[in-house]
């Protein structure tokens, strides 16, 4: 499950990334930034910081999905996921570029709501002692763990 949750996220961090990126080839992109406005906002070091903070979220939901004990990672992903929809909806508002932002964000939208199904189906019990000590090898022979 673990590994599932960081997979989604990871897809979530390069949407996010890959959306900006290719912004930048929409006409008047980089003129606007050259004179110091990005998305109609004055270039600063707070808005830069507001952007690093953005762009960290899912950064660190790979880390915390991989590191995280199974009741705090269920519960992080929950809240933090259900966060991020919204925000990546507001990608959307006021855009003339509808198809391309709009695409942008029913995929982080979809990655996002399998975080919610993977975190909140994650299994509530433990595997049971026998599940836990046996094993099976790449050649497919079931081996007792050591």
């Amino acid at each position: 499950m673990k590994a599932k949750l960081a997979a989604a996220w990871t897809g979530v961090m390069f949407l996010y990334a890959y959306v900006d990126i290719l912004a930048f080839f929409k006409p008047g992109v980089v003129t606007d930034i050259l004179a110091g406005v990005v998305f109609e906002f004055d270039i600063s070091q707070p808005l830069y910081v507001l952007f690093l903070t953005l762009m960290a979220i899912p950064i660190f939901m790979i880390v915390l999905s991989m590191t995280l004990p199974a009741r705090a990672n269920r519960v992080t992903n929950l809240i933090v996921a259900s966060v991020q929809i919204p925000y990546a909806a507001f990608n959307v508002v006021g855009g003339s570029w509808t198809y391309f932002y709009g695409l942008g964000v029913a995929l982080e939208v979809i990655l996002l709501a399998l975080i919610l199904r993977y975190a909140w189906t994650w299994p509530r019990t433990a595997p049971s002692a026998t599940t836990a000590t046996m094993a099976t090898s790449p050649d497919r022979e079931t081996v007792r763990a050591q």
